[in-house]
């Protein structure tokens, strides 16, 4: 989805910023359009390799209050998740207030797999992707049946364990300067930050920035059982994984996009990938998770999972604000972000009055 937040280089612009940050210009480009918020783009070199070139806004552009320094957080997620043994693009190299770009950027190796989100779902009963033939007297992958799909989510699970079980040093947003000794401290400094840009960006909500704030802060208590801070990708979508297709099981090649990474609680993981739904005992992804790192959903964790539901609902509001998304295309998560949240703070409002049963 486009956005007004992603930077346009020409490719002239593209070979001058690979000859610095690389050694060898480019002799392709294209832009890769899946992603909301940084500029991407594919690069093949004029030395034969492969890369994928990732922008921070343009200079003097406005964000939100957490996304200052996206792309120094995403760097250091790549390097901790690989040497956890997590599946991810190879980061070539990282720079930081590039005086000719007048901001950050990434360069990382291209992966050759296919994001989820490309890959169509077929009906068949086979724990693989069914095939047919291409015509060519070869085979061509139709799509991802019901059980491989399971079998995936269940994978992922598993290397989301493993990310997760890195630590760090502080709670919330370090490369935004949005922190706290605790986790519910953090969590607060968080919304606080997020509710504060919609003065800059006044946003529809369903309720008042006050009420909302009120009901939260009722609700942060449960966030006390948390007690270490662990890294958290925050945006696990179909997009953000990687599949290999080459085989005769999918497998996941990369975890891709740490952008909105920041250290707070594992549990916050199994939002995004359950976006506009309940989180489920039986859900492979859950399944997965608990093979690599045991958790249970107690009361007090369905509290914690409104919470950061809340929060990413929040975000996908006022994001709007600064990117200004073609309306034809954000209309449908507008709109489901709106009654989502409000269900959420429904729920939280017995907390509040101190009714819950």
């Amino acid at each position: 989805m486009d956005s007004r937040t992603k930077r346009r280089l020409s490719g002239q612009e593209l070979d001058a910023l690979a000859r610095r940050a690389l050694g060898a210009g480019v002799a392709e480009h294209a832009e890769l359009t899946d992603g909301f918020a940084n500029a991407v783009w594919r690069l093949r070199l004029d030395d034969g390799r492969d890369v994928v070139c990732k922008l921070s806004p343009p200079p003097g552009l406005d964000q939100l209050s957490y996304e200052r320094h996206l792309l120094r957080m995403e760097a250091s997620a790549y390097e901790l998740a690989a040497a956890a043994g997590v599946p991810v693009a190879t980061l070539l190299r990282a720079g930081f207030d590039d005086p000719v770009l007048g901001g950050d950027y990434l360069m990382l190796a291209a992966l050759d797999g296919v994001s989820w989100n490309h890959v169509p779902r077929d009906d068949g009963p086979e724990d693989g992707a069914t095939r047919e033939e291409d015509g060519r007297g070869g085979v061509a992958r139709r799509g991802i049946t019901p059980g491989c799909e399971a079998r995936l989510r269940r994978e992922l699970g598993g290397h989301l364990a493993r990310l997760n079980a890195v630590t760090g040093p502080v709670f919330g947003y370090p490369h935004a300067g949005i922190t706290g000794s605790t986790w519910r401290e953090a969590y607060l400094a968080m919304v606080d930050a997020l509710l504060g840009d919609t003065v800059r960006y006044p946003t529809p909500l369903p309720a008042p920035v006050p009420r909302i704030r009120e009901l939260l802060a009722a609700a942060a208590p449960a966030l006390d059982e948390v007690t270490t801070p662990q890294l958290v990708h925050f945006d696990i979508w179909p997009g953000n994984v990687f599949l290999d297709l080459s085989g005769p099981r999918p497998r996941i090649q990369a975890i891709i996009d740490h952008e909105r990474a920041f250290w707070g609680d594992p549990l916050a993981e199994f939002i995004t990938p359950t976006i506009f739904a309940d989180l489920r005992e039986d859900d492979p992804l859950v399944v997965g998770y608990r093979e690599v790192t045991p958790f249970e959903l107690t009361p007090a964790a369905h509290v914690r999972l409104d919470l950061y539901r809340a929060y990413l609902y929040l975000i996908l509001l006022v994001e709007n604000g600064p990117r200004q998304y073609p309306e034809a295309e954000y209309a449908r998560l507008r709109d489901l972000s709106t009654a989502s949240l409000a269900e959420v703070l429904d729920r939280l409002v017995p907390l509040s009055t101190g009714t819950v049963a």
